[in-house]
């Protein structure tokens, strides 16, 4: 008889546990989709699986991400808006892909002479947090990051403004901008589709880090680069979650989030740096040029574009937005 009274009396007491444990896996096993609009090989790709990873790491399992590279959950020029309508629940993005939307970011897009990709990164996060822009309201930003210094790739030799007087130049958001005032003709498109481009001579030079000479694999196309470092601009990216999705995480969930983005600010600038040393020894292993301006050139490039700040600042105060206090911002911490 005690034998029958102690198995039920054992089976009640462990049936709340068991049911409290199928109950949080039911609950707690979270689903996520990350848009990426980098190809699989590139450096911010695999920064970002490193990132998923660590989050399904420290939630011990409840946290699954599945990453979208190359753009194929959605474009780079539409990955935003599918954060937004929940296309993805996660993305990664450059702003500067849909020029306009987020005008008051933009400010740090311009040619402040950025020297890295770590500086630039930090500089990015730190407006943010200041700031906090209203543009970037409608998703919950996770973290930002940013290339190093922009610089100029072409097929023919550019060492003077006269060599780019004309020239079609390939460039995204304030960069357009940038080869209006150097002279050039600026065609705006996305990394993804500079390659052919470049190849079937739609363009005859593009705008952007030297890391994409090997991380889109441009080095290929093009025979030159002129370091434009005095001038360098960034193009901020971007890395954030559907405001509802993040709403419904759970508090402790949504704190892993947060101390791995705040991780991979550090992680992510160093990743450009080092994508940006990867594609110097690319390009020169191509046989290609890297061309350095004399001073007296370099002068005239930084005076050419020295007017952008200021119609960025006069900008921002038609649409009662701190241009201003956001460059000022941006040059102490470059200082």
């Amino acid at each position: 008889m005690k034998k029958l009274i102690i198995v039920p009396v054992m089976a009640i007491l462990l049936l709340p546990l068991l049911m409290g444990a199928c109950q949080n896996a039911d609950e707690e096993m979270i689903e996520l989709t990350y848009s990426v609009f980098f190809p699989a090989t590139h450096a911010n790709a695999i920064a970002a699986e490193d990132w998923a990873r660590e989050i399904a790491e420290r939630s011990n399992g409840r946290v699954n991400i599945a990453i979208y590279p190359g753009g194929t959950l959605t474009p780079a020029d539409q990955c935003y808006d599918g954060v937004v309508t929940a296309i993805s629940d996660i993305g990664m993005t450059a702003l500067a892909y849909t020029r306009g939307r987020f005008p008051l970011m933009e400010g740090v897009d311009l040619p402040l002479g950025y020297a890295s990709g770590t500086m630039a990164t930090n500089i990015a996060n730190a407006v943010f947090k200041e700031f906090m822009p209203a543009e970037l309201a409608d998703t919950h930003t996770l973290y930002l990051h940013a290339h190093g210094p922009g610089l100029l790739h072409t097929k023919t030799m550019v060492k003077s403004l006269e060599d780019v007087k004309g020239m079609k130049i390939r460039c995204t958001g304030l960069a357009a901008k940038i080869v209006e005032a150097l002279g050039g003709t600026p065609v705006a498109m996305s990394q993804g589709e500079t390659y052919e481009a470049l190849q079937k001579g739609t363009v005859e030079g593009t705008f952007g880090p030297i890391e994409t000479l090997k991380g889109w694999k441009h080095a290929e196309v093009i025979d030159y680069t002129t370091d434009t470092s005095m001038i360098g601009y960034t193009t901020v990216m971007w890395v954030g979650m559907n405001k509802d999705k993040w709403d419904s995480l759970p508090k402790d969930i949504q704190d892993i989030f947060t101390e791995v983005s705040e991780k991979y600010i550090a992680i992510h600038g160093q990743a450009w740096d080092s994508a940006d040393e990867e594609g110097r020894d690319y390009t020169l292993e191509q046989g290609n040029e890297i061309i350095t301006l004399t001073d007296t050139e370099a002068a005239r490039w930084i005076e050419a574009v020295s007017v952008l700040p200021n119609d960025y600042i006069a900008s921002m105060a038609a649409k009662n937005l701190p241009g201003e206090a956001l460059i000022i911002k941006a040059r102490s911490l470059i200082k």
